[in-house]
């Protein structure tokens, strides 16, 4: 770092936003990941060791990946440089490689780069660093909140150990909170401390900004209160990218398969909050009304068309009141998944046995002639019986007396089962 990027730093730390004051100096002062940089944690370990190799931390915004890679560089003695895949272009890439191979050739002094948004990393700026990576010329730490097996190249993952952030618990938030009403000579009440905490969905750097405002609201010597939080902070939004949009939907379809109202309804309300397409939201419960509901409860799938179909005819914001109906009915209706088991193993064996011969009595005997080869000969029409049901072979011959579903004893399943057994039964 040379002396005007030092005079730089220093202003920052008394002039910056209370985040940017309130940096880590050491390792040690990183809250809520002790799972990497605790005593025991993997990343301490190979800083420990001074064996720091290239890394990718990805993690929500506000969990110090960006004050982690700088720690990093400093704990093993590196000159730490950063660039964002966003703005960088092949160029910049290739004159930090030769920056840090003039400076590990002339002064024996190693280089960590932090790349943010590594996710962004388009082919061409990869090929230009790969090189200097595997050379250990540079030391990558890469930042990124998208999950890096959706966003980041394969060859730069497969160079790089993975580091998973995560959001700050409760204890580390009032932790930083105490740091930073220290470092501003304010006070709190209680309950505005606990709004702050609850209101920033474990991100330390919306906390520190959110502090600095309604600090300046109260007004100098004054203790914030709930109302100054109120004032400070803006309409909470929901971070939202590709690995959010699956993780919530997989607990989404958990919870109502599991049969719990409150969760679902807790999932669809994220997914409403956060923009998900209500059409996607719908076509997964039209999918669960089959998969995991079916016949226990034939009403589901009318219910959850039913809801797809509103979605489309009176959109949001109303038509989250359909969606809200359907996934408690789908939650609390029986569960049975035999349908789906049985399609799911009648696929299996079209695919992996002989289709043989429709059987003659199933043919198409709608045209003349037809008996004379012995189409449709022998079909018994089944409402001809007073029951509504006779017994016909109506499987292809190999597969005579297979059972692809096998009903169970919930909801309107069970009667369906007890039908069939007396159908057996009688056969």
């Amino acid at each position: 770092m040379n002396l005007f990027e030092d005079a730089l730093e220093e202003r920052l730390r008394s002039r910056g936003p209370l985040a940017s004051r309130l940096r880590p100096k050491s390792l040690d002062d990183v809250l809520g990941q002790d799972h990497l940089l605790g005593p025991r944690g993997a990343l301490r370990a190979l800083v420990d060791a001074s064996r720091l190799t290239s890394v990718i931390l990805w993690g929500p915004a506000g969990t110090g990946k960006t004050t982690i890679a700088r720690l990093l560089a400093a704990a093993v003695g590196a000159e730490f440089e950063s660039m964002s895949a966003v703005s960088a272009g092949v160029k910049d890439v290739r004159e930090a490689a030769e920056r840090a191979r003039r400076r590990l050739a002339e002064h024996g002094t190693s280089t960590v780069l932090l790349l943010d948004e590594v996710h962004r990393f388009s082919k061409s700026q990869q090929d230009a660093l790969l090189p200097s990576v595997e050379d250990g010329i540079l030391t990558l730490v890469g930042a990124t909140t998208e999950n890096p097996f959706f966003e980041v190249n394969g060859p730069l993952l497969s160079r790089s150990t993975l580091f998973r952030l995560e959001p700050l618990d409760r204890q580390a938030l009032r932790t930083l909170l105490a740091r930073g009403l220290d470092a501003e000579g304010g006070t709190i009440a209680d309950a505005a401390a606990e709004a702050i905490v609850d209101s920033v969905d474990g991100d330390g750097r919306a906390l520190l900004t959110t502090l600095e405002v309604a600090l300046a609201v109260a007004g100098e010597g004054r203790q914030v209160t709930l109302d100054d939080v109120e004032r400070a902070r803006t309409t909470r939004a929901l971070t939202w990218g590709r690995d959010d949009h699956y993780d919530v939907i997989s607990a989404f379809i958990k919870s109502i398969r599991g049969g719990d109202a409150d969760a679902g309804l807790h999932w669809l309300a994220r997914m409403i909050v956060a923009g998900e397409d209500p059409r996607y939201i719908a076509r997964r419960l039209v999918v669960l009304a089959s998969e995991d509901i079916g016949m226990a409860d034939p009403t589901s799938l009318l219910i959850a068309t039913a809801a797809a179909h509103a979605v489309e005819y009176v959109g949001l914001p109303e038509a989250q009141l359909n969606l809200a109906q359907a996934v408690v009915h789908l939650a609390t209706a029986p569960k049975s998944n035999r349908s789906a088991l049985g399609i799911w193993k009648a696929i299996e064996d079209v695919r992996s046995q002989p289709a043989g011969p429709v059987p003659p009595h199933l043919r198409d005997s709608h045209y003349k002639s037809a008996e004379r080869i012995g189409h449709g000969v022998g079909y018994r029409y089944p409402h001809d019986d007073p029951r509504g049901w006779v017994e016909q072979d109506y499987l292809p011959e190999h597969l005579a007396d297979t059972r692809y579903y096998q009903p169970s004893e919930l909801g309107h399943e069970a009667e369906i089962a007890e039908r069939l057994r007396g159908r057996r039964d009688r056969g």
